[in-house]
């Protein structure tokens, strides 16, 4: 009898590790087949819908899994609108150097080097984030942003329209379009 009680506390144990393990990780793919079902209802969704669907989007996208994480996102957002760029980008390289595989980190961070004026490291954390969450449209916005900004209109365009799909209510990338627009694609006579 002792020998099977052991036997259960081990299994009881056991499955107790295995749930607390497997968790995040189903978490995670929960995440997935949640934001995929979501950016195809927000590429198709009427302009009433929109918000909410960003809104759920951006929750899942904010989420490292971490508390101290995302605590450090918080205080680097905190940061920026302060104004405090170099503050804002000392919290953010924390959180990409404890979390490097949480898009969102790298995406504020890139911020916070863009509104610096610190060009190369956003492109290179703006790269980094895109990579981890290539469907990220603000970051595709930040993208078409600083492509304008070094003076490439037809590239920063197309990097708007590509966020656009994503997001067709983005009022910062619809004016960007409309913006860029004529240089682009022509006047009509």
């Amino acid at each position: 009898m002792g020998m099977k009680r052991h036997n259960l506390k081990a299994i009881v144990t056991a499955t107790a590790i295995f749930a607390g393990v497997c968790q995040p990780v189903l978490a995670q793919t929960a995440d997935l087949t949640d934001e995929r079902t979501l950016l195809a209802q927000l590429a198709h969704a009427g302009a009433e819908a929109a918000p909410r669907l960003d809104r759920q989007l951006q929750a899942i996208w904010n989420r490292s899994g971490s508390a101290a994480m995302d605590f450090l996102l918080k205080r680097g957002r905190d940061a920026m609108d302060r104004g405090d760029f170099a503050e804002a980008v000392e919290h953010l390289t924390a959180l990409t150097d404890h979390a490097p595989e949480f898009a969102e980190g790298w995406f504020m961070r890139a911020t916070a080097y863009y509104n610096a004026g610190l060009y190369g490291p956003a492109l290179s954390d703006l790269e980094h984030a895109l990579t981890l969450n290539p469907n990220n449209y603000d970051a595709i916005f930040g993208l078409g942003t600083l492509l304008e900004t070094f003076g490439n209109p037809k590239l920063a365009y197309e990097a708007y329209g590509r966020a656009r799909a994503l997001n067709p209510h983005h009022e910062e990338t619809i004016k960007a379009m409309d913006r860029l627009k004529p240089a682009v694609e022509g006047k009509a006579l």
